[in-house]
């Protein structure tokens, strides 16, 4: 570890302890808003203080071992505890570094799904429709709510667009790096002559929370149209102009609702996606820089970037952002069970981050 990055962990542990007096104060306790913050940061910090006070006592470990060295019927128990404390200051090195990666203010949060079909006529939609109960199994297995929001069905299934909210702790961390083009290589249904064909669809991933960002719409700045809804949701649903498309006329965003009986609940909806939507593209535009250097893509929403290949015949799966990472697990990978994928990519991301960390350290 760098001198310069060393010195950034010390100033970090300062500052848990300088929390640690603040929380102490009655004038802190009596102000919840600004104790839920610095409580959050203080357990943001801990892991770091943990971690030096842990280093602290490997190099006392070290130190001890080393001095006994000089006892010839120590001497061989002293190298076992050496090596044993290098191993440990190694290892507590590189956790110490991990923590130094920035962490991403919206991660805990949920997000937007977004599915769209691309090329490949019914078969990309067919896909379009694998992806989205892909993702939504992943979902109901770590115990998230996927509702939703609006679907465009395919002629022969599918889906031509599918868009639903992800609602549960640390979604947003975990399927953000979904976004881009997935091909799929497969025999479709409707082929007689058994010919493997090529299809793709788009993912993009929004998270719902603004993070650190703020952003403020301006009201005259969206068009609003009612119109009559074509969902499920009873009768009433489709007796009144109960759903909602919003235009942000700046940047031609739109959003729809229509799954709510009430115009107003749709109104919500709508608005609350149409500002993640705005915060997502504003992020992007602040990240652009920074992700040209990177090899991972994470969270751009990039969906013109391929990212991933799906090749039935050989039940293989390949993600081209990282090289070499493909798995013959297709079968159980299409059903949901894509943790392996998401923490090869999760650790390839903190890998790529330290890297500039310490070229920048």
């Amino acid at each position: 570890m760098t001198p310069t990055l060393r010195r950034k962990l010390e100033a970090l542990a300062e500052r848990r302890e300088e929390i640690e007096r603040l929380l102490a104060d009655p004038a802190t306790v009596n102000d919840a808003a600004r104790y839920r913050s610095l409580m959050r940061e203080f357990s943001q910090l801990e892991p770091i203080a943990s971690g030096l006070a842990a280093e602290t006592q490997a190099r006392a470990d070290l130190a001890a071992a080393e001095a006994m060295r000089g006892d010839p019927e120590l001497a061989e128990l002293a190298e076992e505890e050496i090596a044993a404390a290098n191993a440990r200051l190694l290892e507590l090195d590189d956790a110490l570094m991990a923590q130094l990666v920035p962490k991403d203010a919206r991660d805990d949060g949920g997000l937007y799904l977004e599915v769209r079909a691309g090329t490949g006529g019914d078969e990309a939609a067919i896909f379009a429709g694998d992806l989205f109960r892909m993702y939504a199994r992943y979902a109901e297995r770590q115990g998230w709510k996927v509702e939703v929001e609006s679907s465009s069905p395919g002629e022969h299934g599918g889906f031509k667009e599918i868009i639903a909210r992800i609602d549960g702790r640390g979604a947003y961390s975990k399927l953000k790096f979904e976004s881009g083009t997935h091909r799929v290589q497969r025999v479709p249904d409707t082929e007689s002559q058994g010919r493997i064909h090529t299809s793709a669809a788009t993912v993009a991933i929004i998270a719902e929370d603004a993070g650190e960002i703020e952003i403020e719409i301006n009201p005259a700045d969206l068009r609003v149209d009612t119109f009559r809804s074509s969902g499920a949701g009873g009768q009433h649903v489709n007796k009144t102009d109960s759903a909602i498309r919003i235009t942000h006329m700046p940047s031609g965003v739109v959003v729809e609702s229509q799954t709510e009986r009430s115009q107003h609940a749709n109104r919500d909806k709508a608005m609350k996606r149409l500002k993640a939507m705005l915060l997502e593209a504003e992020t992007t535009r602040r990240e652009a820089a920074q992700a040209q250097e990177r090899k991972l893509q994470v969270g751009s929403g990039d969906r013109s970037q391929r990212i991933r290949t799906y090749n039935f015949p050989q039940g293989r799966i390949t993600d081209h952002r990282i090289e070499g990472l493909t798995l013959y697990d297709l079968p159980n990978i299409i059903q949901g069970d894509i943790d392996d994928l998401i923490e090869r990519l999760a650790s390839e991301h903190q890998a790529d981050e330290l890297a500039r960390l310490t070229q920048g350290g």
